[in-house]
């Protein structure tokens, strides 16, 4: 039965963290969202490490996606990387993503690493697509962005004879997400629409906004990889970074930024080294069929395959992944008409 008790929490922050694991990525590509601060960034400079031929930073804001890539080519070496504007609170420029990389991609597609999220938004906002920007930030956008670019992976397994990963970071709040509360939500007709509502806002508490958002993404990672059996060398994975200092919670004020300054002297990890836990769901296992094998549709926490909550894995959670599912990919197909033709060629139903 997998459980985060308090106790398995403490004794995970604090054990050694394994070191970053390194390959050679000499003629391969490689994306990271939400790569000019905290773990994306520490992720990418990993990543610079490793020889990519291309290395998109992928930011919301140009002048900080510039400090970020002058930061990195300094601290690295590595002069290829390139800086891509994605605002996750917008479908028009998750498109227009899509839209350069079929452009400017060169078909070429070894590594796509969905980080960017916010955290519980201390109040109740709307994007313009009609979504709490919560939940569209942090799973139904990066659910667009990676079907999208699902077919340059498909022909990048083809052509190079490789296994393309698409790591998704969720959090090990996902043990604590759907109380009593969000599931009145979540068992509506229309789950996403009712999850993006000023009810679900108001009366499901605060802070297990995040952690439902989190499950969300596991659901998205397993969903997909079920679908992927005429792709069976693409590998998807959701990731804990574990607790760790993260500009995630940056707009904390006031007592709840002086408890969570607390939490992080006691029990934090550094960025850098929540980063590679990013890592290893990216390039961990290569070679060994059997861990490849493993990490399909794996939840991974410092680093090695674990179970996730209980919840995801019962009869209920499993019916909620496949609604869950169906209501994305239409919302997705609503947003961009190629996403009905990616899903009929190159997913199974």
């Amino acid at each position: 039965m997998a459980r985060l008790t308090l106790l398995r929490f403490i004794r995970e922050q604090y054990q050694k963290t394994k070191p970053v694991v390194k390959v050679d990525l000499t003629g391969k590509t490689v994306i990271v969202t939400g790569a000019n601060v905290g773990l994306g960034f520490e992720a990418a400079k990993h990543f610079a490490t490793m020889n990519p031929a291309r290395l998109i930073l992928a930011c919301r804001n140009s002048e900080k996606g510039k400090s970020a890539l002058s930061k990195l080519s300094q601290e690295t070496g590595y002069s290829k990387a390139e800086i891509w504007l994605l605002d996750l609170g917008s479908f028009a420029s998750v498109r227009e993503f899509a839209d350069r990389f079929e452009r400017e991609g060169g078909g070429r597609l070894d590594i796509l690493v969905e980080n960017a999220g916010i955290s519980s938004q201390p109040t109740y906002e709307k994007t313009v697509d009609g979504y709490a920007t919560l939940f569209q930030t942090n799973d139904i956008s990066p659910s667009l962005h990676t079907l999208l670019l699902l077919p340059y992976m498909t022909k990048t397994a083809e052509e190079h004879n490789t296994k393309p990963r698409i790591v998704v970071v969720s959090s090990g709040l996902h043990y604590w997400a759907m109380d009593s509360k969000a599931l009145k939500f979540a068992n509506q007709p229309n789950m996403i629409d009712a999850m993006s509502s000023i009810d679900y806002f108001t009366q499901v508490p605060w802070n297990n906004h995040y952690s439902d958002s989190k499950l969300l993404n596991l659901f998205f990672v397993r969903a997909l990889q079920d679908r992927l059996a005429n792709n069976p060398s693409i590998i998807v994975n959701a990731i804990s970074p574990g607790y760790c200092y993260s500009e995630l919670r940056r707009q904390f004020t006031s007592i709840r930024a002086l408890m969570d300054r607390l939490m992080e002297k006691l029990l934090a990890i550094s960025t850098e080294e929540g980063s590679r836990h990013l890592v290893y769901g990216a390039v961990g296992g290569s070679g060994s069929a059997a861990e490849e094998e493993r990490l399909k549709g794996g939840y991974i926490s410092f680093s090695q395959v674990v179970e996730p909550s209980d919840f995801s894995i019962s009869k209920e959670g499993l019916e909620l992944e496949q609604k869950y599912w169906n209501e994305l990919v239409n919302i997705c197909k609503g947003a961009d008409p190629r996403v009905k033709q990616i899903v009929e060629q190159y997913l199974q139903s």
